[in-house]
């Protein structure tokens, strides 16, 4: 560096050396000692995964599950969650009826337990086998790390015959621990306003908490667990409570959808290890296999996935071999993949020492529990389809239809990666200049007479146009093969270029399993999307209400990763055009709450309610290129929906009652959410 960029950096050249020598020199005073909780305040997202809104759910499922693991201890059987406004912030209060946070001088640390439990990482009673068999949380961080990302805490503990408090600000403690009244009854009641300094969502989703609180209702048969929403005028609240346990968990999945016979369900204990499975087969194609370790969700299976889905094969390719009426119909193996449509099942086990492959606590690394729950399984499914013969009749069928499906769907996937591979596209595409994926979008068009406006209005460089005609296949009611070869939505494959494959064979979970095809089926990958938006662009109508649920349900089940990546958009074309003297641009209402809006701004305009003009847009076709460009697909004006999948267990069922068989649910759905439809055309 010469003196000149010496001057244009800022520095002169003694300044520069004196900066380079600091750089250089590392010693004691360059490492940093953060005390108590100031590690969590710091570097958060190691604690709690992030700052996002699932962090911010994070802070309350850390309070709960330590009531949780009361109730697994057997001291509670009660759970409250209430969300209220507070003074700083909104507040998140769990009350249960456990043992209450012990208040007593800690013998070590000289203060209270309970100032000890909240300001002290790995403090708690989980690291005591006899105060805790089992437990979820964070292993002792959990509601210290919610003490240190909360503005203010309270903690008021019932231990008869007296009440205790302590109030905190960011993990600090403001005051002593007080008694302050007597009680009859043992609990613990935590409330806390979230730092939105630190988090970046202010406000917490009812309904997101509501259905983790339904999920731990039936992971722990017997609790009751309620959640009280009085953010607002309209108070709403939901009780969980779930005698059946996972049988009830396996028929809430599969309440829309059309069963081959009653839940299995099964439990038993070895080892210090407890085990609970329930399973129910429905007429879908997916399967829906949720696996749980100490009430944590491992997302990623781990051991007791592996030794369900083995015991599980094997089981039911030994009643095939026993079948000579099914053995006719398929003489081979059944896959993973045959057993797996239309699977809906819960495995969880409960053990003292979980191991987890990763922070995140997403996949079960203990080799053990593999044998006890592949034992378990296996010995009660062959006495259960001894017992009813009937049920075993209705899931051979089930299965080696899937594998006569499997061999057709197969050869299907093989043509559409040859069609790929060999580069070719929709003949009615219009693609862009661009081929960087981030870059580029395509819009899915309802109709040929939409599709052309939009191809004249479009940006060549950026912007493609996928035209799409006649009637669009419901995906829930159709095979695989029957998917593939489908020539409505074979050119929606080509375009997005990135394969296809079934729900249940994008998982995450590994299989241990002989099946080497299985991972050649996985045809569809990610880094393959040629674009990066994927915008799908119907009527402002039933009709393309429609179009949009079809496309969706289809994305959903065929290509659900392009979801997860955030690359699935709804465009939003205007409903009215306002136009009049003195109106230089046309005004434009997007839904019918703006309607009134934007006409007053017109009248504003004109002066003269009887001289502004009103054009309702009954479909795309009706606008020509340029109105298309300005309104519905210029970057810098238009309105788009992302689609989001925060909760695949609900999406699930939501996609099943809207696209399934039964209309009683779907009228009934219609009926309930009528008031929050927009954009009718009536």
């Amino acid at each position: 560096m010469n003196e000149d960029d010496m001057k244009i950096a800022g520095h002169n050249e003694e300044e520069l050396k004196a900066e380079l020598a600091a750089s250089e020199k590392y010693d004691s005073k360059g490492i940093t000692v953060l005390k108590g909780l100031e590690a969590v305040r710091l570097r958060p997202g190691m604690y709690i995964g992030s700052t996002g809104i699932d962090g911010l759910h994070h802070l309350v499922y850390e309070v709960v599950d330590n009531s949780i693991d009361e109730a697994m201890a057997g001291y509670c059987n009660d759970i409250k969650v209430y969300l209220e406004n507070g003074p700083l912030g909104e507040i998140c209060a769990v009350e249960d009826n456990g043992r209450g946070i012990p208040v007593d001088i800690h013998p070590e640390e000289g203060k209270s337990a309970l100032e000890v439990v909240l300001t002290q990482l790995h403090a708690g009673g989980k690291f005591d086998h006899n105060a805790y068999k089992v437990s979820g949380g964070l292993h002792g961080v959990g509601v210290s790390c919610v003490n240190a990302l909360s503005v203010w805490m309270e903690v008021t503990v019932h231990r008869a015959p007296n009440i205790y408090r302590q109030v905190y600000k960011r993990g600090i403690p403001q005051t002593e621990v007080e008694i302050v009244g007597t009680t009859d009854r043992t609990g613990t009641i935590v409330k806390f306003t979230p730092d939105f300094e630190i988090m970046e969502r202010n406000s917490f989703n009812y309904d997101t908490l509501a259905s983790r609180f339904r999920e731990l209702s039936f992971l722990n048969k017997g609790i009751t667990i309620s959640i009280t929403d009085r953010r607002s005028d309209e108070e709403k609240k939901e009780v969980f409570h779930a005698d059946g346990g996972l049988s009830s968990f396996v028929k809430y999945l599969n309440e829309y959808k059309t069963v081959l016979f009653d839940p299995i369900s099964f439990e038993n204990s070895k080892d210090d290890v407890s085990v609970e499975i329930a399973l129910q087969y429905n007429d879908k194609y997916d399967e829906k296999v949720l696996t749980f370790v100490n009430n944590i969700n491992t997302r990623e299976g781990g051991t007791h996935y592996s030794g369900f889905k083995a015991a599980l094969s094997r089981c039911l390719n030994n009643q095939l071999k026993k079948s000579v009426k099914y053995m006719k119909k398929y003489p081979d193996n059944l896959e993973s993949t045959d057993i797996a449509e239309g699977l809906t099942a819960i495995v969880s086990v409960k053990l003292p020492n979980p191991q987890f492959e990763g922070q995140t606590k997403m996949k079960l690394g203990n080799s053990n529990v593999k044998g006890i729950v592949d034992s378990l399984v296996y010995e009660n499914l062959t006495n259960y389809f001894d017992e009813f013969p009937d049920a075993i009749d209705k899931l051979l069928d089930k299965v080696t239809s899937a594998a006569l499906g499997r061999v057709a769907a197969r050869k299907a996937r093989e043509n559409i990666r040859k069609k790929s591979e060999g580069g070719g596209l929709p003949g009615k595409l219009a693609d862009c200049a661009k081929k960087n994926p981030a870059e580029c979008e395509v819009f899915i068009v309802e109709g040929d007479s939409a599709g052309g406006s939009a191809k004249s209005g479009r940006d060549r460089e950026f912007q493609a146009i996928l035209p799409l005609w006649g009637k669009m296949l419901n995906v829930e009611k159709a095979q695989e093969a029957k998917v593939l070869n489908n020539d409505k939505l074979e050119p929606v494959i080509q375009t997005i270029g990135a394969g296809i494959t079934r729900y249940n064979q994008s998982t995450s979970m590994e299989e241990e399993t002989e099946d080497k095809q299985n991972e050649k089926d996985k045809t569809f990958d990610l880094e393959k999307v040629r674009y990066h938006k994927i915008i799908i662009m119907a009527d402002a109508d039933v009709d393309g209400s429609h179009i949009r649920t079809l496309l969706l349900t289809f994305f959903y089940r065929y290509m659900r990763p392009i979801i997860e990546a955030g690359y699935v958009y709804f465009a939003m074309p205007p409903l009215y055009k306002f136009a009049g003297p003195r109106i230089t641009e046309p005004i434009y209402a997007y839904t019918e709450d703006e309607r009134s809006e934007r006409f007053e701004e017109a009248v504003a305009l004109t002066g003269d309610p009887a001289k502004v003009s009103v054009q309702r847009y009954k479909g795309l076709g009706e606008m020509n290129p340029d109105q298309l460009w300005e309104t519905t697909m210029n970057p810098k004006t238009r309105m788009l929906g992302q689609v989001h999948l925060s909760d695949a267990e609900e999406a699930d069922r939501v996609f099943s009652m809207l696209m399934g068989e039964e209309v009683e649910p779907r009228r009934e759905f219609i009926e309930n959410n009528a008031q929050f439809a927009e954009n009718l055309d009536f």
